[in-house]
């Protein structure tokens, strides 16, 4: 329990990734960047793809640099990252190719289609997972429809953080969490729905066996240790591997009256739960059941988050206009507030060429006025995003029939201060924001546990609280936010 040790977290996100060492006394964490690179899909032109061995040299790149900064051996390594996404190895174990990015518009009306051979509401019933098009299940099936030549080649799928775990160790296997986020999982069943794999024509041969968090897969390859120059063996951990389990894992206080977010480049906001909800209305709410640390479920939903204004920030460079965000949030405090309203899972807004004109075009289709200056689409974003917070938060008390009283803030997003209070505003309920680094910080937390370094998931938040210092903010309701609100219900498309 009091032994000192260093872990190694690589926390992979759709825009950046980082890779970070948790140092462990023994009582208190804290957290040592090694290295941090930007990431994002590559496109070619015809389909956008994940630069997989660009994202293994990177984490190559930080265990060297471990080496030169601690002159020892971690106690554990793992990796977590985004959900969904995947990777085809062939029978040889060679990467059939580059695995897609989720907005990859091969997946466009592939879910209407399936359903056509399998009910919606059955597949929910069977998985608990709410229909995006991005999920794996359409992923694969897009590739069944077209007799994918990847496809036809491959004979392992794997996850993107567990093919990561595949490179360290050569261990093929789906880490609990992850497997939640494909649509094909079963609670109930704690297996793969064959009926449904069946019925979509995906081969149950492709997915290898599921494991637990907090698993020891192996040990790290020879190869890995002389290209980074590591000299004892390091125990490759399958952690949370869904950074959004990660990220819940590391939050002091969650308790039943408490309600999370996960902020970034997606906003997923939801509640822990002892079992699956998969009721007509969390069906007909669109909320989603994803695996959690501990046997708990993540009830929540996927809410698009600061990639809207990160594509907007995108688009201003292009422009010739770099704005930092500090720039941006400055000028969006400034900008008169609730003028224009969206909901940012509107298709409309899911746009990656114009997301300037696709604000401006849906406040002029919607007869609101139609923002012009940075400060106005940057208020006009962030005040969008937290209606849509309220919005889900009445869903889930309406689910879980109880009170949700603080919302409790981890990720990137955590350090917007102007965002953090007018959450606090608009939702009229106490925001605790932090940790920043929380999916990181998951990932640590678990490998200390599976290496005997702590005893469970309480004991490692209690670490955490002892270890990180947490920012609070009380709400400043108005009748201006309720009347938004009202507004906004109209507007909302699910």
């Amino acid at each position: 329990m009091n032994r000192r040790a260093k872990f190694v977290a690589a926390d992979l996100g759709a825009s950046s990734g980082r890779v970070m060492v948790g140092l462990w006394d023994g009582t208190r964490l804290s957290l040592e960047e090694l290295h941090r690179f930007h990431n994002g899909g590559v496109n070619s032109g015809r389909e956008l793809r994940w630069d997989v061995s660009g994202i293994w040299a990177h984490i190559q790149e930080a265990l060297k640099k471990y080496r030169v900064r601690f002159n020892d051996s971690p106690d554990g390594i793992g990796v977590d990252a985004w959900g969904v996404d995947f990777g085809l190895l062939d029978s040889s174990g060679q990467l059939v190719s580059n695995p897609f990015h989720y907005r990859d518009v091969r997946t466009l009306g592939v879910s209407q289609s399936l359903f056509k051979v399998i009910p919606e509401s059955r597949i929910f019933a069977e998985t608990g997972t709410q229909t995006m098009e991005i999920n794996t299940l359409f992923q694969l099936y897009s590739m069944v429809q077209k007799n994918d030549e990847e496809l036809q080649r491959a004979d392992t799928l794997l996850m993107i953080p567990d093919l990561f775990h595949y490179f360290l160790c050569g261990e093929k296997a789906i880490e609990y969490t992850e497997a939640t986020t494909t649509q094909m999982y079963s609670m109930a069943r704690c297996d793969w729905v064959e009926p449904l794999l069946n019925a979509a024509g995906i081969a149950r041969s492709l997915l290898p066996r599921i494991v637990a968090p907090a698993s020891i897969l192996g040990t790290i390859r020879t190869e890995v240790m002389r290209e980074s120059g590591i000299e004892k063996t390091v125990p490759v951990v399958a952690v949370a591997s869904h950074d959004t389990a990660s990220a819940v894992v590391a939050i002091p206080n969650m308790d039943a009256n408490s309600i999370f977010i996960s902020s970034g480049t997606w906003s997923l906001i939801g509640v822990e739960t002892g079992e699956p909800c998969i009721s007509d209305d969390a069906f007909r709410l669109h909320f989603t059941n994803e695996g959690g640390p501990d046997g708990h479920v993540l009830l929540l939903k996927n809410i698009t988050g600061l990639w809207i204004l990160q594509e907007c920030q995108r688009q201003w460079k292009m422009q010739g206009q770099h704005y930092e965000w500090t720039h941006i949030v400055k000028a969006a405090s400034e900008a008169k507030a609730l003028q224009s309203i969206f909901d940012p899972n509107d298709r409309r807004v899911q746009v990656e060429s114009d997301m300037l004109g696709a604000i401006q075009s849906y406040c002029s289709e919607t007869k609101q006025p139609v923002p012009q200056t940075i400060g106005e689409i940057a208020r006009c974003a962030f005040q969008s995003l937290c209606l849509k917070y309220k919005s889900t938060i009445e869903s889930l008390e309406l689910l879980r029939a109880r009170e949700l009283k603080t919302i409790r803030i981890v990720g990137g997003g955590s350090l917007n201060t102007f965002l953090n209070q007018m959450t606090a505003d608009a939702c009229n309920r106490s925001v605790v924001a932090g940790p920043v680094e929380a999916s990181a910080l998951g990932n640590v937390m678990l490998q200390a546990i599976a290496t005997g370094h702590l005893k469970d998931i309480h004991e490692a938040r209690s670490a955490i609280a002892a270890s990180m210092e947490c920012v609070f903010y009380e709400p400043h309701p108005s009748e201006a936010w309720d009347e938004a609100f009202v507004k906004f219900k109209r507007l909302e498309v699910d």
